[in-house]
């Protein structure tokens, strides 16, 4: 080494190799762990393949990372702080987490992904000099995202959790192209150089927190899957911008694989609530407009049904389908439900899972929710495939599902649900409702449903009701 240091020649950066290498790993790992994520076989594995990369990554950049002036990072202590506090609040939040509670804990760690990449932006900002044009617009952007994504992801967490309301502003549409508009001034004269003044960095930053406000804001509930999907992506687009401040190829790739996955479910969500993604973007998306209120007194009387009756039913049925709903989630009844479903399999017949593409409070929430509890894949029927099958299914039981059901989709222009392709339960013979009382469902309207001639209520938390069924179909 040191006669090539002598010869002129210089030496080899082992370090930055290695690191290179890590990198490397952790961007193949991440591809590979997206790819196990699509099926529930292999998700778990999944997850552990990327953690596996993020951690080799994250090691390497603390040991091996060196600056252009050959300065490694130092602040040691301030950075094993911060790791050991996110590591234990991390696990015993994921540890401690309910089913239910799922959707908002997804919301909020993705509003901090968020708030990261708007704090990447502003420190970017303040510590460079004089910064070219193309990492302006890197910073800036990354900024408008990563402030957006935080600020919508805390609104849909209270959303969630029931913190916080629907709201409908008045000429929302209008105020929301009117802050476009401010970002889209303002950006231009940070980036064009047109203006140096750190408060108009900092406007740029107050009007994409009160757009990602106003944006999610007057979401409807039954639209809250889609919305979580959006904010995910546009996370994912942040932090991508990160790796293109840092010139880290492992937040490149993560960044790209989250946002372009994150994009590509949104809009297929879209297509599944025959929604457009421009009125999402625009704020004008579920819930702004009220539905015709459908009162027991205008739809007729709805017939209940004993759980004998249901259990003789299913369990001389060729053919059960299952729509598990929000409401299975909340009474932590998959497992019982899984019994039901081995217990009706032994005695010869078909059971499958109907599942709709925004069933529960975030995309996948129902797939989940089953996987936990070992049920096969393969019974897990796509909302096309379930509806072709509806026709010769004997029996369906609709465990805590309201809007994917709701045939107001179909018959109703004014309701806020219209145009949503919905599980059609109705060309089943039989149609059972498990619920623990009439209200209305997460997008607060009635369902028509419960009051149809096929339709039979069956009352109670769905645990305890299904764990009576299994204790009846015991004694057929």
């Amino acid at each position: 080494m040191d006669f090539l240091s002598n010869s002129g020649v210089p030496p080899t950066d082992w370090a930055n190799i290695f690191l290179n290498i890590c990198y490397l790993i952790g961007s193949v790992t991440f591809i590979l762990g997206l790819k196990m994520l699509s099926h529930p076989d292999s998700a778990r594995k999944g997850n552990k393949v990327a953690a596996f990369g993020m951690g080799l990554a994250i090691a390497a950049t603390i040991f091996l990372y060196k600056d252009d002036h050959g300065y490694r990072l130092g602040n040691y202590g301030w950075i094993f702080a911060g790791l050991a506090i996110g590591t234990v609040l991390g696990t015993l939040a994921a540890k401690k987490v309910q089913m239910t509670a799922m959707p908002e804990m997804v919301s909020l760690f993705n509003g901090m992904g968020g708030a990261c990449a708007m704090l990447i932006s502003v420190i970017e900002y303040h510590h460079t000099e004089n910064p070219p044009t193309g990492m302006l617009l890197v910073i800036v952007l990354g900024m408008i995202i990563g402030t957006v994504s935080f600020a919508g992801s805390i609104i849909a967490w209270g959303k969630l959790n029931g913190k916080i309301k629907d709201k409908v502003i008045p000429g929302a549409q209008v105020v929301n192209f009117v802050l476009w508009g401010v970002l889209l001034v303002s950006a231009v004269a940070v980036i064009g150089g047109f203006s140096q003044e750190p408060w108009l960095f900092y406007t740029i930053l107050a009007v994409a927190a009160v757009y990602g406000v106003l944006f999610v804001m007057p979401i409807g509930g039954a639209d809250m899957p889609v919305v979580i999907s959006l904010l995910n992506s546009f996370t994912g687009v942040a932090a991508a911008f990160g790796g293109f401040l840092y010139n880290n190829p492992v937040m490149l790739t993560g960044g790209i694989l989250v946002g372009s996955a994150g994009t590509i479910l949104t809009m297929l969500m879209c297509k599944a609530m025959n929604r457009s993604l421009k009125n999402v973007l625009v704020g004008a998306f579920g819930g702004t407009k009220a539905g015709r209120p459908s009162a027991a007194g205008e739809q007729g009387s709805y017939k209940e049904i004993s759980l004998n009756d249901t259990a003789t039913l299913m369990a001389y049925a060729t053919k059960v389908c299952i729509i598990p709903g929000y409401g299975l989630a909340v009474a932590q009844a998959q497992h019982v439900c899984h019994e039901i479903e081995k217990m009706l399999t032994e005695r010869g017949v078909e059971v499958t899972y109907g599942i709709h593409p925004v069933a529960g409070r975030m995309p996948g929430h129902m797939n989940v929710l089953l996987a936990e509890a070992d049920v096969s894949y393969d019974k897990l029927l796509e909302m096309e495939d379930a509806n072709d099958q509806m026709a010769s299914t004997n029996v369906v039981l609709i465990l805590g599902a309201n809007d994917v059901v709701n045939p107001a989709a179909k018959e109703d222009p004014s309701s806020p649900i219209y145009g949503m392709p919905i599980l059609e339960v109705e060309k089943a013979d039989h149609v059972i409702v498990n619920k623990r009382s009439m209200k209305p469902g997460y997008a607060g309207i009635e369902n028509a449903l419960f009051f149809r001639p096929k339709t039979s209520m069956l009352f109670g938390d769905a645990k305890k009701v299904l764990q009576e069924l299994a204790s009846e179909l015991k004694q057929i």
